[in-house]
């Protein structure tokens, strides 16, 4: 079969091997329940209503690979996607690393997507993935800022910051996950950040260091990230909307 003839199967990775300690002690953040459901299991579902996804495979915390799977088989999810739960490394970046050596040779399409954002909608999931197999290497979800930025000079907690300058709000973007890409340009900039050791606060971050380019679809003010209790209060909000509205 030749390149051009050749299917683009998609597949999705969700590192959940993180404590979230943001959100207080307890059950690691992607455990935590929305809904009577962990979230977790809600960043599955919403990554499996796509049609284009065939593959969801969760990076669990090390010491808990086994206790993840068996939350996914407890709860029902598409009978059209398959799953694999793959143990976790210390960071992100590693877990991701992880999830991807786990992915079969003929997935072509990775979509990298945080478990803590649990409500994204399926036409956000099925927009960053149609703009990668238009040809980007890389694809974000976005929102304009509505507030105005300042850049400062990080000082100590609670003490005033000096500011150094005004960012043009119109050029910044809030990135959001999942975050699509051509698997052989992902594959290249997480071994290029490896041998560099400099790092990135997310994936596209890495192909950006690579020189690739990057691009931003519309992301959804429904796919932000349950980081604090306040977070989680909205999450409960816009999911019982979802429910009174569609039976989600």
């Amino acid at each position: 079969m030749s390149d051009q003839s050749r299917p683009y199967r998609t597949a999705a990775v969700i590192p959940a091997a993180g404590r979230g300690v943001r959100l207080g002690p307890g059950a690691p953040k992607a455990l935590r329940a929305l809904g009577g459901t962990p979230m977790l299991i809600h960043a599955v579902r919403a990554m499996a209503a796509s049609r284009s996804v065939s593959l969801v495979v969760v990076v669990a915390p090390p010491d808990g690979a086994h206790e993840v799977k068996n939350l996914l088989d407890e709860h029902a999810l598409p009978e059209r996607t398959d799953y694999l739960v793959v143990p976790g490394g210390d960071t992100r970046q590693e877990s991701v690393r992880l999830g991807i050596d786990a992915l079969p040779g003929d997935v072509s399409v990775v979509l990298v997507h945080d478990a803590a954002r649990p409500l994204v909608p399926v036409d956000t999931v099925d927009a960053v993935i149609e703009a990668v197999r238009d040809g980007a290497p890389a694809v974000v979800p976005a929102l304009p800022l509505a507030d105005t930025v300042k850049e400062v000079e990080p000082g100590a907690p609670g003490e005033p910051e000096p500011v150094l300058g005004t960012p043009v709000r119109a050029r910044l973007r809030a990135v959001q996950t999942p975050q699509g890409f051509d698997r052989d340009t992902l594959v290249r900039a997480h071994g290029a950040v490896a041998v560099s050791g400099e790092g990135a606060t997310d994936d596209a971050g890495m192909v950006e260091q690579l020189g690739a380019p990057v691009v931003v679809v519309p992301g959804h003010e429904e796919a932000f990230k349950v980081t604090r209790p306040l977070d989680l209060v909205l999450a409960e909000a816009v999911l019982a909307r979802r429910r009174a509205n569609d039976g989600f």
